[in-house]
């Protein structure tokens, strides 16, 4: 009797053009599909968790066709998942990688927890000072109080 082969690995196509998000912890994975808004997008969208990563141990990726992402889009990734690597592909080649930075300020995509923040009475956009990119700690300019990681919520 024949001995059978057994398969290790399962091969992704590779995508044409588009962005690779990579070394997302598992744990931030649906987070930032959530926080994106991937599952309402029309373009091809492949993610994976718990991939084996020689740096991190286990890691999360995901792969947009046709999508390239902005600014405020990048930081809100590197808010959930600081150890993420933006790979941009155009015409099946790495044009671009880089790794994601929690950046000094942030406008307009957090929230402000304290419910009597003007920025949740009028329509002002917020503003974040970054006081700790480590454990995550952002001060509102206009409230002053301080928002931990698990507290953000994103606009």
């Amino acid at each position: 009797m024949a001995k059978q082969s057994i398969r290790k690995e399962l091969k992704v196509s590779a995508i044409e053009n588009g962005t690779v998000i990579d070394h997302i912890p598992p744990k931030s994975l649906f987070q930032v599909i959530r926080i994106l808004n991937l599952d309402q997008i029309d373009h091809q969208v492949l993610f994976g968790t718990n991939l084996d990563s020689q740096k991190y141990g286990k890691k999360g990726i995901i792969k947009v066709g046709n999508k390239y992402f902005e600014s405020e889009e990048i930081n809100k990734i590197a808010l959930v998942a600081p150890t993420a690597t933006l790979i941009v592909i155009k015409d099946y080649t790495v044009v671009y990688k880089s790794k994601v930075e929690i950046p000094d300020r942030i406008n307009r995509i957090v929230k402000c927890f304290n419910p009597n923040c003007i920025t949740n009475h009028q329509d002002i956009p917020t503003l974040f000072y970054v006081l700790d990119k480590e454990d995550l700690k952002l001060r509102c300019h206009y409230c002053e109080k301080t928002t931990k990681k698990d507290d953000i919520r994103f606009v």
